[in-house]
C-alpha cells in the first residue's frame, strides 16, 4: 500500500528560495523568559533542523523552569506589525503556531493566515491550566473557530487534545488519534499529532492521524523526568522540515526522531523540569554531556566523522 500524499500539493514558498539558503518558517509563540518553551524553544529548533526562524511574540510568559505564573498579552496591533512588516520582504515556506495570548491574538493571527492558504501551518495546542477559567475557555473557542480551519496538523498531548476536541468524550476508553483527527476534521484541520498515548508495557506511542486512521508515528519508552518545552519542540521541528517540501508522513517521523534525542539528551537549568537539547548534535565526537544531563551514557555510543547521531535506543520502530 503506497503512503498517502500528506504534504503539500501546491507551489509552495519552498520553491522559492534561493539555492543554498535556508527555508524560512514564521512562528508565532509567547516568550518564555526560562528559554524552555515558546518562542525560543521555536529559534532554537528551527535554527538545529537547518532553517531560519522568524518569531513573532504573541504574548510575555512570566515562568520558571517548573510552573507559569502568569502571561502578559501583546496589543494585537503589534502582533500583525512584526509579522506583516516581514511578510512584505521575506518569502515564508510554513509557519508554526503556539501559544497566542488571548482571544484577541489568536484573531490577529488568523488574520495572517488566511492571506497565505498555500502554505503548511502547524499548530500547537498546549495545556494551559494555569489560566483562569474564562479566559482558558475564550481562548479555546477563538482557536478552535479560527485557527483548526487553517491547519495542516494539530499536535497536543493526547490528554489536552481530547479535552479539546471531544469534551464529552465519556467512554471508559480513551479516544484513538483516528478519532481525535475525526473531531478535527469537523472544524477543517486536516492531522491531528497525538502525543503521549499511554501503553502497556513502559511505552508511550505519539501517532499522526488522518480521519481514515493513522498515517505515521513511533513509540517512545516512558521514563520519569518531567520536561518543559516538549511540545513546541516538536511542533517546531515539523514545521521546519515541511518547509523543505518533506512529505508530511516522513516529516513527523523525523521530527519524533529528532525530539527523542533532544529529550534523552536534555539537561535541569534550575530546579524545575528537564529542558530538551536541541544541539544535541552539536557535540564533537567523542566529547561527553556537560554535568547534569539526563543521558545515561550507556546508551549511546560516540558519534562518527561525519558528526551523524546514533540511532537511538529509546525509539521503537
Amino acid at each position: 500500500m503506497n503512503a498517502p500524499q500528506t504534504g503539500p500539493t501546491d507551489h509552495t514558498a519552498a520553491e522559492d528560495q534561493d539555492a543554498g539558503s535556508p527555508a524560512c518558517v514564521m512562528s508565532f509563540n509567547a516568550n518564555d523568559a526560562s528559554g524552555a518553551s515558546g518562542i525560543g524553544a521555536d529559534i532554537a529548533t528551527i535554527s538545529a533542523m537547518g532553517a531560519h526562524a522568524l518569531p513573532v511574540v504573541t504574548s510575555l510568559l512570566i515562568r520558571d523552569s517548573a510552573e507559569v505564573f502568569e502571561s502578559h498579552e501583546i496589543d494585537s496591533d503589534a502582533i500583525v506589525d512584526q509579522a506583516r512588516s516581514v511578510l512584505e520582504d521575506v518569502t515564508i515556506a510554513s509557519w508554526k503556531v503556539g501559544f497566542l495570548g488571548s482571544a484577541d491574538g489568536i484573531s490577529a493571527v488568523a488574520e495572517i493566515l488566511s492571506d497565505y492558504t498555500d502554505i503548511p501551518l502547524v499548530s500547537y495546542l498546549p495545556n494551559m491550566s494555569w489560566l483562569e477559567e474564562d479566559a482558558q475557555m475564550a481562548y479555546l473557542e477563538a482557536f478552535r473557530e479560527l485557527i483548526l480551519p487553517s491547519s495542516h496538523v494539530l499536535v497536543g498531548n493526547h490528554k489536552t487534545l481530547t479535552d479539546f476536541l471531544l469534551p464529552e468524550w465519556d467512554a471508559e476508553r480513551a479516544p484513538s488519534a483516528r478519532e481525535l483527527a475525526v473531531a478535527a476534521a469537523e472544524h477543517g484541520c486536516g492531522y491531528v499529532l497525538v502525543t503521549g498515548v499511554q501503553l502497556p508495557d513502559q511505552f508511550i506511542d505519539n501517532v499522526l492521524a488522518s480521519p481514515q486512521g493513522a498515517v505515521a508515528g513511533e513509540r517512545f519508552e516512558r521514563f520519569e523526568a518531567s520536561f518543559v518545552g516538549a511540545g513546541d519542540t516538536l511542533s517546531a521541528a515539523l514545521a521546519a522540515i515541511l518547509a523543505s517540501g518533506t512529505e508530511l508522513d516522513v516529516a513527523v517521523s523525523e521530527a519524533l526522531s529528532f525530539l527523542d534525542q533532544a529529550l534523552d539528551s536534555g539537561f535541569r537549568p534550575g530546579m524545575g523540569g528537564v529542558v530538551p537539547d536541541r544541539f544535541f548534535w552539536a557535540l564533537p565526537p567523542g566529547e561527553q554531556p556537560p554535568e547534569g544531563v539526563v543521558t545515561d551514557e550507556s546508551t549511546h555510543p560516540e558519534m562518527d566523522d561525519a558528526n551523524i547521531p546514533p540511532p537511538h535506543a529509546r525509539n521503537v520502530h
